[in-house]
């Protein structure tokens, strides 16, 4: 089985250079086109397990990184190869596919590979008035001590 060997450990240190991780922010935006119509022979329709793969990445925070056309323009070849493995039951080109999107980071060992990391932005909800230590106390306990010098 091809491949390039086991992936590095994320807290492997040498003593010469630390890791560096690249941190991929989920951001919970849409980047990159839309599946382009047209392009499948005889009038074909994309398969619906590709069009949500193509959704997946396109809000994924590895999406964040692909900032050039040809970026989208590979991954689209993907899509094609990824369509027809699911269209015609061509499980041979799955490896093909496995060997694409590791390029992007698609499991949690390619992106250790790759030295990148997920990190998720928690959302700021609204905050209750209970949830707020009051700090008045805290200042007239400490004004009281520094006036007692």
């Amino acid at each position: 089985m091809a491949g390039n060997g086991p992936a590095p450990q994320k807290d492997a240190i040498r003593r010469n250079k630390k890791p560096e991780f690249t941190q991929l922010i989920e951001d919970g935006s849409v980047h990159g086109p839309d599946l382009p119509e047209g392009v499948l022979p005889d009038g074909q329709q994309w398969h619906p397990v590709t069009r949500q793969w193509w959704e997946n990445w396109r809000s994924s925070p590895q999406a964040t990184r692909m900032l050039s056309a040809p970026d989208w323009d590979y991954l689209l070849d993907t899509a094609l190869i990824h369509h027809n493995m699911w269209m015609n039951g061509r499980w041979d080109f799955a490896s093909e596919v496995r060997l694409r999107v590791a390029k992007f980071g698609a499991t949690p060992d390619d992106r250790n590979r790759l030295r990148a990391e997920i990190v998720t932005v928690p959302e700021v909800s609204e905050g209750l008035d209970t949830d707020v230590i009051q700090m008045s106390p805290y200042k007239n306990r400490r004004g009281r001590l520094l006036s007692e010098e």
